[in-house]
């Protein structure tokens, strides 16, 4: 795994984020130093996929990127159901594909490339995940991809969307956004690596307030929203058909 040091030098003007080849030699290392509780994440998400995911159905993992959520589901699911792992990132697809079969997947599975913003293709699913994938989709086009969704999720079926999020108490919202800075620099990266980051995100991460994304959910096709995490600026939520 190698060591993300993307924003590690001085940059005159910073370009906005990119999932590129660059990004995803990294990624492994950027998810587990930049996402308070990512293991534990990852373990609630494969709980809830586990207890929601049928036989003869699809599991998606919208936004896959280097196939870390799919190497989590495989042990867990039951038998017969069939993985696919989307994403926008030609890069993180190869990273992927190449992940999964030195893991040696049990359960059959496909990598589809796929621009939310454009489209989404989700048929007979039980269950489909969004970890940290929605905020990087623009808001013009978030309603029409939730409706899309739940149209191809099962009744029974969910959502398992986890995102970054802003507080309606502005300064709580200062607070929350200081100690996620915080957790950065103790996991090694300097006040520059952060501030270059915070910078090349700023018109490609999008989030929204907790209630927002409720809200978003209920409006376009899917009846039940909780929360499940929550640390600070981040959120889970299960959203069932």
């Amino acid at each position: 795994m190698g060591k993300d040091e993307i924003f590690v030098t001085p940059q005159g003007t910073v370009a906005d984020f990119s999932f590129d080849a660059k990004t995803a030699a990294v990624f492994d290392d950027m998810l587990v130093r930049s996402v308070p509780l990512y293991p534990e994440m990852q373990r609630m998400m494969s709980q809830l996929a586990r207890d929601f995911a049928v036989p003869g159905t699809n599991v998606y993992d919208l936004g896959c990127s280097t196939g870390t959520t799919l190497i989590h589901l495989d042990p867990v699911l039951p038998k017969g159901v069939r993985l696919v792992g989307c994403d926008y990132s030609a890069a993180m697809l190869e990273k992927a594909g190449e992940k999964l079969k030195e893991y040696g997947m049990q359960h059959e599975y496909a990598l589809e490339r796929m621009d939310l913003n454009k489209e989404v293709r989700v048929e007979n699913a039980s269950v489909v995940i969004m970890n940290l994938t929605l905020q990087f989709v623009r808001p013009l086009n978030r309603d029409r991809l939730i409706q899309n969704i739940a149209r191809g999720v099962n009744e029974n079926g969910c959502l398992i969307l986890i995102e970054k999020v802003l507080s309606r108490d502005s300064l709580l919202n200062r607070f929350f956004i200081k100690y996620y800075y915080d957790f950065k620099e103790a996991n090694g990266y300097s006040k520059l690596e952060i501030s270059q980051k915070r910078e090349a995100l700023e018109n490609v991460l999008i989030p929204y307030r907790v209630q927002e994304n409720e809200e978003l959910v209920l409006q376009n096709g899917f009846s039940q929203c909780e929360i499940f995490f929550k640390w600070y600026n981040f959120c889970g939520y299960i959203v069932r058909k």
